[in-house]
């Protein structure tokens, strides 16, 4: 078993949900000793005991073998907080508007960080009527491509997938749109200001 599912992960957890470890020993079903031998790393839990472990700690199992528990603390659910996720296997992309554990092929996957737009990846932004007209001067080759774009706003957000070999356009309507994101599958994740439009 992975040591960081045990000793000090159970302690923080434990001290952080204000628990002795007779509480906890009470609600596992074993005794304080054997939380104090987790606790000092001689001994393990049992495979068994990980989902009522994470029950007692009102996490997911997920979170407990990782050892990094999820904050939601996005509860606004402000879509200009998004996160983006790609595989590096198969090039899915995740979207998720606040804290996640994200696996994709078996691969715990970060979430990306936008970076402004540079001179290798200049988004055109024209408003035409009531949308967004969103041009990427980037090759389309299978390679080397833009994989996707999107519009974010505070209360919603527009993604359309692009393909190798196609056009790296999108449309999309405005919406009280504030940022235009665009992923490169070799440089990663750029973004650009629809309010410095043309």
């Amino acid at each position: 078993m992975n040591q960081y599912v045990t000793g000090t992960v159970i302690k923080q957890l434990r001290e952080k949900n204000k628990m002795t470890q007779l509480q906890l020993a009470e609600k596992l079903g074993v005794s304080d000793k054997t939380i104090s031998k987790w606790e000092t790393a001689k001994g393990y839990p049992d495979i068994t005991l990980l989902e009522p472990i994470a029950e007692a700690f009102r996490i997911s199992v997920t979170e407990l073998i990782s050892g990094n528990t999820i904050h939601n603390e996005n509860i606004s659910a402000n879509m200009l907080r998004s996160k983006f996720y790609v595989c590096p296997v198969c090039g899915n992309v995740i979207h998720s508007m606040g804290e996640a554990a994200i696996h994709c092929h078996g691969i715990q996957l970060t979430p990306l960080e936008a970076e402004p737009a540079d001179e290798n990846h200049m988004a055109v932004i024209e408003r035409i009527e009531d949308e967004y007209y969103v041009r990427i001067d980037h090759s389309m080759t299978k390679e080397h491509y833009i994989s996707f774009v999107a519009a974010a706003s505070s209360d919603n957000i527009q993604i359309v997938k692009l393909y190798p070999e196609g056009c790296a356009e999108a449309r999309f309507k405005i919406l009280g749109v504030r940022r235009i994101l665009f992923y490169c599958n070799r440089d990663g994740l750029f973004m650009a200001d629809p309010l410095n439009i043309r």
